[in-house]
Parts: structure tokens; C-alpha cells; sequence
């Protein structure tokens, strides 16, 4: 009988601590499924500009507050202590105006840059370091400003991305903030407001510009939230000569009606491909070369006035799919160049909506229409006065060292 009872009180006392681990073991389960569920929520570019719509008419558009994919922040001095560990998910006005205040009383400058399929392509990998090195060395910008880094990117070339601009950025004297936007996600959205454009200025089913995306700037003030009135848009074979926030003064020089700032072609592209047109209006400035011919655009740097852009209802009209096509019959256009025959086809109707500024803001390099039957006419294109403050390799051309 005593051994029975000792028995008993054994396995009494085993199962009182098998019960008291379980119910440690049920409560440590139910805080991971709580950590996960209420801690990692992940905002995305469309579900943040949602929020942001759905709460402007409570708040100041200057002063929304915004989660963003960012991977990277930077400050200078004193501050750089207080944000060395903050990375996605921060809390912050990401989309002041370039001259609106965040909470901090700063100012914002926004650039954004298509940085897609770069995990697959060297090429472009060494474009980019040329660039954003470049960028670094040559900027400067006042206390409390930043500069934010804008990149659609596919998934692949984000985590890239981060990675390489961990070491770009590791220099740079100013405050930058980078943010990552999901391409599939814009091209979701862009989709209904340029399919209609796309058989103009696309090269084809599969090819680069056909992706809705290559508009994105067509339609950017439609998708940047409301707070965001201006931002630059720039190509990645660029190379940076000056302090790229001298760039955004040249906001302040657009006249009235002007939406988009942007530098003419220096190639007669144009000229070949209004060749219909040309012929049949002999007279034509179409496709002429400048000073006084209209050549088209480039759109490796183009500053983007989303306000204006957003208030122009003639740029809005010309949006519209009917407008697109009759636009696009009339002058027997059919090009294979994304956002810049757009812009390019409808300068040709409307030069009031674009500021012309000076070439060497965008520098093209490339000469392939010299050894392609414009030989004779190419320099009347190529030719740039005065100082060159961004190179553009377009079409893989070489930059020259400094």
C-alpha cells in the first residue's frame, strides 16, 4: 500500500507540471501568433496612398502621416546616433512637398528611378553605381533637408538594391531617405489609364517600353498621393556633374501652363520617325532640329510638376484614349519609346505644357543616328552650348571621366 500510495503522489505531481507546461507552452504560442498578426503588418505603395486618401480631409496634405517600405534612412551629425537601427516601417511625412515642411521642419527633394530586372544585368548594375557615387559626391543640401531616393523595383532587384546602395550611400553628407515601391503593384494601377497609349509608343508585345510602367510618368500625378506636388524622374545611366539639388530651382523658372520640365532630343530620332508626317507637310517644324525646329524630347531627366499636372485639364484631356489615337493619326505616329513619344507627340500640339530646360541638364551621348543615314544633319542635333551638369550613356555610350 505505501508503494501504491507513493506511486500516486508521483504521478500527481507529474501531471501538475505537465498541465503548468502546457499552459506555459499555450501562452508563448498565442504571443508569437500576436507578435506576427498585430507586429508585422507590411504597407505597401497602394495601400499606403489608400490611407493617406482616407484621411486627407482631416489633416494638412503637408503633414500626413505615411508608412512606408523604407530600407534605408540617413541623418548627419548629432542625429545619425537616433536612427543608425530604424529600417522598414518607419513612421514618417515621406511626401511633403519639395517646398512644403515636414514635422521636423525640413524640406524634401524626391527623385525616382525605374530600377527593374537589375539583378539580371551587370550593365545596368555598374550604371547605377556611376550614378548614385556620382550623385553623392557632387551633393549638398541645407540643414533639415533630405533627399528622398524614390525606386520601382521587382522584389529581386529591391534586396539588391539595398544592398549595393548600403555602400553608395555610405558617404553622402546630406539626409537621405529611400523608399521602394513595388512595380507590379503600379503597373496594376497604371494599366487602365495607359493601355490606350501603349500600341502608339510601344516596340511590341514583351519588349521593355511596352510595360505599363514605362509611363509611369504620363500618369504620375495620378498615382503619387496629393501631399507629393513635385518630384524628378531620372534615367540610370546618368552621371552627376553638380549638386542635383541645383536641379529642382529650375522649378521655379516654369512658366504658366508648363507641367512637365524636360530636355529636347539630341538625335534626329524624330525626324525619322514623323517622316510620313514630314513629307506630307513639307513645312513642317516637326522633327527639325533646334533653335527653331521642334526635335522631341529625351526622357532621362524630366521634373515632374504633379500639382500643375494634376490642375491642367488640357494635359488631363490629352490622356484620354480618343485623344491619344486622334493625336496619333494626325501625325501618322507610331513610336517605340514609352513616356518620351508621348511627351514628344504632344509637344508637337502643345509646347506650352513643357519647360525646355537647358541641354546640359541631360547631356546624350549616344550617336547612332550619326552612322545611320543623318549623318549629314546629326550635329544640327547633338550640339550642346554651355556647361554640362548630368552626362546621359543612353544607348550604352561611354561617359567621360571627370
Amino acid at each position: 500500500m505505501g508503494f501504491v500510495r507513493l506511486m500516486a503522489r508521483i504521478m500527481s505531481r507529474v501531471s501538475t507540471f505537465r498541465s503548468y507546461q502546457f499552459v506555459l507552452l499555450l501562452a508563448a504560442a498565442l504571443a508569437v501568433v500576436a507578435f506576427y498578426y498585430f507586429g508585422s503588418e507590411r504597407h505597401n505603395f497602394s495601400s499606403t496612398t489608400k490611407r493617406i486618401k482616407q484621411t486627407q480631409a482631416s489633416t494638412n496634405r503637408n503633414d500626413a502621416d505615411l508608412t512606408v517600405d523604407t530600407s534605408l534612412m540617413h541623418q548627419t551629425g548629432d542625429e545619425e546616433k537616433a536612427s543608425e537601427d530604424q529600417h522598414l516601417g518607419m513612421e514618417s511625412d515621406m511626401y511633403a512637398s519639395r517646398k512644403g515642411k515636414n514635422q521636423a521642419g525640413g524640406q524634401h527633394y524626391h527623385v525616382l528611378m525605374m530600377f527593374t530586372k537589375v539583378d539580371k544585368s551587370r550593365s545596368l548594375q555598374d550604371k547605377f553605381k556611376v550614378a548614385m557615387l556620382s550623385m553623392v559626391k557632387h551633393g549638398h543640401f541645407l540643414k533639415g533637408e533630405v533627399l528622398v531616393l524614390h525606386f520601382v523595383s521587382d522584389k529581386a532587384s529591391q534586396q539588391l538594391g539595398q544592398r549595393m546602395l548600403q555602400d553608395f550611400l555610405q558617404d553622402a553628407t546630406f539626409k537621405y531617405e529611400v523608399l521602394f515601391h513595388d512595380v507590379a503593384e503600379l503597373t496594376q494601377t497604371l494599366f487602365p489609364i495607359v493601355e490606350a497609349m501603349q500600341k502608339h509608343f510601344s516596340a511590341g508585345s514583351g519588349a521593355y517600353y511596352s510595360d505599363a510602367i514605362f509611363f509611369l510618368s504620363v500618369a504620375m500625378h495620378h498615382i503619387m498621393p496629393e501631399s507629393l506636388t513635385h518630384i524628378v524622374q531620372l534615367d540610370l545611366d546618368l552621371k552627376y556633374r553638380t549638386n542635383i539639388r541645383n536641379l529642382f530651382q529650375e522649378f521655379d523658372k516654369f512658366p504658366p501652363g508648363a507641367v512637365i520640365g524636360i530636355i529636347r532630343e539630341m538625335q534626329p530620332v524624330y525626324r525619322h520617325t514623323f517622316w510620313q508626317y514630314r513629307k506630307e507637310n513639307p513645312q513642317t517644324k516637326v522633327g527639325e532640329p533646334p533653335p527653331d525646329g521642334l526635335p522631341g524630347f529625351n526622357s532621362g531627366v524630366m521634373l515632374l510638376d504633379l500639382q500643375a499636372m494634376r490642375a491642367s485639364a488640357l494635359y488631363n484631356q490629352l490622356l484620354e484614349p480618343k485623344n491619344v489615337a486622334k493625336l496619333a493619326d494626325k501625325y501618322r505616329f507610331r513610336g517605340h519609346l514609352g513616356d518620351q513619344d508621348f511627351f514628344t507627340m504632344i509637344g508637337m500640339e502643345h509646347p506650352d505644357l513643357f519647360y525646355s530646360l537647358p541641354c546640359g541638364w541631360n547631356r546624350q551621348l549616344c550617336t547612332w543616328w550619326r552612322d545611320h543615314g543623318y549623318g549629314e544633319v546629326f550635329q544640327l542635333y547633338y550640339h550642346c552650348d554651355g556647361p554640362v551638369y548630368i552626362y546621359h550613356g543612353n544607348c550604352n555610350s561611354p561617359i567621360p571621366d571627370d
